[in-house]
């Protein structure tokens, strides 16, 4: 039976939605294209139709989720303004929350899979890079600081803060200490912008 063009496209978003959610649950190699296939409700069988490799799927779930991240954290800034609220404290507090700690199949894709991307092919990393630099300008435009440089260098610390703080609080197996790093990371990104030397 032949699909139609709507339905494979539609296939092809319901394989990208779950690669996205469970290579950030079981990481890149802890899940296969069978079971990948399954999740999505399709036939083993059909996965080359939509990708070369499964190497293709991990680049463009990846790109999937960096950019639902990047669309999530604007959405909160806007909430948040619209409140007459802080939007970075905002997002700050959703990203360091202990729902996002225990929904990495539904969270940043670094802080579930940073390790793993690392050691991925070029088409993976790419994917990431860019999703990085989208996010790092989107909280470039919400960070203080006197000067466009000043900001880069506040979002880059404040993201690579999160995501750590992120990584650590899912690795310990103590709730506590992984409450302790998730608001002493929050504490210390309200800390004042340091005074130019």
């Amino acid at each position: 039976m032949k699909v139609s063009k709507e339905q494979m496209a539609e296939n092809r978003e319901r394989i990208l939605d779950a690669a996205a959610q469970l290579f950030r649950e079981k990481g890149f190699d802890g899940i296969g294209v069978a079971d990948l296939m399954k999740s999505a409700g399709l036939t083993h069988g059909g996965f080359y139709g939509h990708f070369a490799s499964k190497d293709e799927l991990m680049a463009q779930a990846s790109a999937r989720a960096l950019h639902r991240l990047q669309t999530a954290w604007a959405a909160i800034a806007r909430e948040a303004a619209d409140q007459g609220q802080d939007p970075l404290a905002a997002i700050e507090a959703a990203y360091l929350s202990p729902r996002h700690r225990d929904a990495p199949g539904q969270g940043c894709l670094l802080a579930a899979l940073g390790g793993d991307a690392a050691r991925q092919g070029p088409a993976v990393r790419h994917a990431v890079t860019e999703g990085v630099r989208a996010q790092l300008e989107g909280l470039a435009t919400l960070v203080p600081g006197r000067t466009k440089a000043a900001k880069r260098q506040r979002a880059l610390a404040d993201y690579a803060n999160l995501v750590g703080a992120m990584v650590l609080a899912r690795a310990v197996d103590d709730e506590e200490l992984s409450n302790e790093i998730l608001n002493a990371t929050a504490a210390s990104l309200r800390l004042p912008e340091p005074v130019p030397r």
